[in-house]
């Protein structure tokens, strides 16, 4: 008896793997994942960057990554950092407003902050379909974007958009331009945005 017992788990088990792995194999996306080159840049007021989500109405879902600078600032002569957007207001200026930074709290902000990259190479990020508290987003639209602060005010944006009903594949992406700066146009290059 015991052993019918464990072949009737297992089977259910099986059945309710399968309708993930059918629908895995009509190609529907689960997750998105986003990739660029970095070039590290000489001198203040470059290198900062950030990826994020927003659904169709350009409202807010989630950070996937910015960099520390943005969030945390740097403490000079003994005084307490600022964080770096207060500071240096072309940092990242698009992702600030967007995401409403100044009403997160450090922790919040903690939770998708990590240092900038020292050396070049490829970034990448990924996102599992989920807003900031971790709940699965309802189907729809959305956009990824990233934002790469050149130089100063010089900004550059990537676009993507896609929906959760989507196959696995490339999402074509736009990009716009504040400010051309020819020295500091390869920070961000090779931006991907693939669906798997």
């Amino acid at each position: 008896m015991r052993h019918y017992r464990i072949i009737i788990a297992v089977l259910a088990a099986v059945l309710l793997v399968l309708p993930a792995v059918a629908q895995n194999k009509k190609g529907k996306a689960n997750t998105l994942e986003v990739t660029f080159n970095y070039q590290k840049q000489a001198g203040p007021g470059s290198n900062q960057y950030a990826v994020w989500i927003e659904n169709e109405k350009g409202e807010f879902v989630k950070t996937l990554f910015v960099t520390s600078y943005t969030t945390k600032g740097r403490a000079r002569g003994g005084e307490k950092a600022q964080r770096g957007y207060i500071v240096r207001p072309a940092c990242v200026p698009i992702w600030v407003k967007t995401s409403k930074a100044e009403e997160k709290t450090d922790v919040q902000l903690d939770a998708v902050t990590g240092a900038t990259p020292q050396n070049s190479g490829i970034q990448t990020f990924t996102w599992d379909f989920t807003d900031e508290q971790g709940k699965a987003v309802p189907q729809g639209t959305y956009k990824v974007k990233v934002e790469a602060t050149l130089i100063f005010d010089s900004d550059i944006v990537y676009t993507g958009t896609f929906t959760t009903k989507d196959k696995a594949g490339n999402i074509a992406l736009t990009s716009e331009l504040t400010k051309p700066d020819e020295q500091h146009k390869d920070m961000v290059t090779d931006v991907k945005a693939v669906l798997k």
